[in-house]
């Protein structure tokens, strides 16, 4: 994965360099809320994924480098307003900006980059693109509530944990590709075929993120351990668990939920029983078929140094451990 983020470290550079750029703002505490989230850094896999299908592409404008902020931004907004939404205490390894500064004030601050991203992205003057956009926000914010709409509920199903991932992250990787193929002028087909790419690797993260909750240390994942089912989700790997756990097991999940934390139950006791269910097993094996999905749809493109990069990384995402 170490080589593919090397094909585009010096746009990565450009990027972070926009980040820090348009974070500035001349209302103080939007630009302390907005630098204080994009200084914790992160993966930037988002506009490492644009960047890298840009090149692909056959473009090496500064379009991409532009989309690249702009993407992040929009990343970065949802995880403002999702650790309003879950009262999340920390976000990768630090206090969490609603923690630090109140919802009123964090929320209003995830609006600004939210704006400031389509600011940027107006400045391109493509109506596609802008269209691209809107959609995929509003898919993520149709994620939000439909999430919001099982909250605390054991009876969700496994499509239905997956619209969820679908819609909430799938897509912005999904976005990140097409908006790289339309630099590059790609014909449809080809865009489709990347966009289903993206929206494959973009499942598999989300699992393999649903999945560490209940096996990465805390000080390794960013977060406290089982921090979704103490907010009131359940996410793919408990679907599985529930599926294959006994009576005892269920109503240990059941408490968990009705006390909005582990008062009466232990998280190492819910970590073991997603564990003995077999649902890390199951879970690790359908983010592989989504993996296997992106691959599928790379196949008819010809063999090159982006596209080897390209095939890399569901590759690390199958196999991240924070």
């Amino acid at each position: 994965m170490a080589e593919a983020f090397e094909l585009v470290r010096a746009d990565l550079a450009r990027v972070e360099e926009g980040l820090a750029r348009e974070s500035r703002s001349g209302i103080a505490p939007v630009a302390e809320i907005a630098g204080y989230l994009l200084s914790a850094g992160g993966k930037r896999l988002r506009p490492a994924l644009h960047l890298l299908a840009a090149k692909f592409c056959g473009y090496e404008g500064p379009s991409a480098i532009q989309l690249g902020v702009v993407l992040e931004l929009i990343h970065n907004a949802t995880l403002i307003h999702d650790d309003i939404i879950d009262g999340a205490d920390t976000r990768r390894g630090r206090t969490s900006s609603n923690q630090r500064w109140g919802n009123s004030m964090t929320v209003l601050a995830g609006d600004w980059l939210y704006m400031q991203a389509f600011r940027l992205a107006l400045a391109e003057g493509s109506l596609r693109i802008l269209d691209i956009l809107t959609r995929l926000t509003q898919r993520m914010v149709e994620g939000e509530l439909i999430q919001l709409t099982w909250l605390g509920r054991i009876d969700i199903r496994e499509e239905n944990a997956l619209e969820i991932s679908r819609r909430k992250t799938a897509c912005l990787f999904e976005a990140c590709l097409q908006l790289g193929a339309l630099l590059g002028e790609k014909n449809a087909q080809d865009e489709e075929r990347l966009a289903r790419y993206g929206l494959n690797a973009g499942l598999a993260f989300q699992i393999i993120d649903d999945l560490l909750d209940f096996t990465a240390p805390a000080e390794r994942l960013g977060k406290p351990v089982v921090s979704d089912l103490r907010e009131g989700k359940i996410t793919l790997p408990l679907v599985y668990a529930l599926e294959g756990c006994d009576g005892t097991g269920r109503r240990k999940i059941e408490s968990v939920l009705r006390e909005k934390g582990f008062q009466s139950v232990a998280p190492e006791e819910i970590v073991a029983l997603v564990r003995e269910s077999g649902a890390v097993e199951r879970a690790r094996e359908r983010a592989a078929q989504f993996v296997a999905e992106a691959d599928r749809a790379l196949e008819p493109f010809p063999d090159s140094t982006y596209k080897r990069a390209l095939e890399a990384l569901p590759q690390f995402i199958l196999n991240r451990d924070h």
